[in-house]
């Protein structure tokens, strides 16, 4: 049987409860002194105190439940910041990045291409028959007679044409018929050449003032104007037609011939069209030069090509037009050629015969011609 040792004998701070040895004269902790004894040398009591429950935590579980208590007041402060408006978003600051420059590489020029000169279409070959003439070829193949003889190298009046002789007939060349130009009226052209000036009425002045100043008649400014009284107010703007002046007492002044007119531009026939004997009527047409005075006139020219320069037919029209008489259609069924164009002239007085005299008033228009054949179904030459 063993006998236990009794331990060392100890004693309990009165302050803060820690224990220490019995001999001890002052707590290592607090710092009490131990050095009381009651009268009868006896030692005081031990006085034990409560202790706080005691935790004990590794190091890594407190640095983690430190930074998660952190994180929860960072949170809890942000939102508490935001509610009452004093969050500064942070401002983002861009980065500029250097971009490589591109260097531009010259592209070589592309050399211009040179255009091809297309062939000349090769001239036809035809056999001359019984009967041909140089005006019928030119008629069954649609080209001119001029460009017969200048092929062929014939005299000017293609009358050695021999039985069974070759000639070159050309491919016809297209001819654009021009479009008619939009012309005035007479109403129209006289308005577009009156002279007109604006005028901004002043003060004190009235419609008869201005009437004696300038020398138009006062319902003449009324009518420009479309005024239905004599009231004119400062400020207003008024149009004054110099050409409707009244005279100005005196010598009448010598009449000054117009300008010459421009060409006539021809609307019908185009050039080279066809016609036979059964159609009622042929008729010219050309485009108006302006408006005509009264010894003005539109002489129109037609020459019978096919039985030479001594067949004309010289005719003076107001209009623009001209109908073909019967009494210049030609009579064969051989295919004539006529050529025609107009000029405007000016009847400048009258012969001993009563006749007028015309004088040319402008330019002369492009010739044209046309054929007029008594063969009701042309038959083309095969080449």
């Amino acid at each position: 049987m063993t006998t236990d040792t009794p331990s060392k004998q100890t004693k309990v701070c009165p302050i803060c409860g820690t224990r220490v040895n019995e001999d001890a004269e002052r707590c290592l902790v607090c710092g009490n002194s131990f050095s009381q004894q009651d009268a009868s040398g006896k030692k005081a009591p031990n006085v034990q105190g409560s202790r706080m429950p005691t935790i004990t935590l590794s190091l890594p579980i407190a640095i983690v439940l430190l930074a998660l208590f952190l994180i929860i007041g960072a949170v809890l402060v942000y939102y508490a910041l935001q509610q009452t408006g004093q969050v500064v978003e942070p401002t983002i600051t861009p980065t500029v990045t250097n971009t490589a420059t591109t260097t531009i590489t010259p592209t070589p020029m592309t050399p211009t291409p040179t255009p091809t000169q297309q062939p000349t279409p090769t001239p036809l070959t035809y056999k001359v028959s019984s009967g041909d003439t140089c005006s019928s070829i030119a008629f069954a193949f649609g080209v001119s007679i001029q460009s017969i003889v200048l092929e062929n190298t014939l005299p000017a009046a293609c009358d050695t044409l021999i039985v069974g002789q070759d000639l070159r007939i050309p491919h016809p060349t297209p001819t654009n018929t021009p479009l008619p130009t939009a012309t005035l009226s007479a109403a129209d052209a006289t308005d577009a050449a009156c002279q007109k000036i604006d005028y901004t009425v002043q003060e004190n002045d009235t419609l008869s003032s201005i009437s004696a100043n300038y020398a138009v008649p006062i319902t003449v400014l009324k009518t420009y104007n479309g005024l239905v009284n004599d009231t004119v107010r400062s400020g207003q703007t008024i149009v004054i037609p110099l050409c409707e002046r009244n005279a100005t007492p005196g010598p009448s002044p010598t009449p000054t011939p117009p300008p010459p007119y421009g060409a006539p531009n021809l609307l019908l026939p185009a050039d080279g069209a066809p016609f036979l004997l059964t159609d009622e009527t042929i008729t010219l047409q050309w485009a108006s030069v302006g408006a005509l005075r009264n010894n003005e006139a539109y002489a129109v020219t037609i020459i019978d090509v096919t039985e030479g320069q001594d067949r004309r037919l010289v005719d003076y029209v107001t209009d623009t037009k001209f109908i073909l008489p019967d009494s210049f259609r030609p009579a064969s069924e051989i295919p004539h050629v006529m050529r025609w164009w107009v000029v405007s002239v000016r009847q400048t007085g009258t012969d001993d015969d009563g006749n007028a005299i015309w004088e040319s008033a402008g330019a002369e228009s492009d010739r044209r011609v046309f054929t007029v054949t008594g063969i009701s179904t042309i038959q083309t030459p095969s080449p």
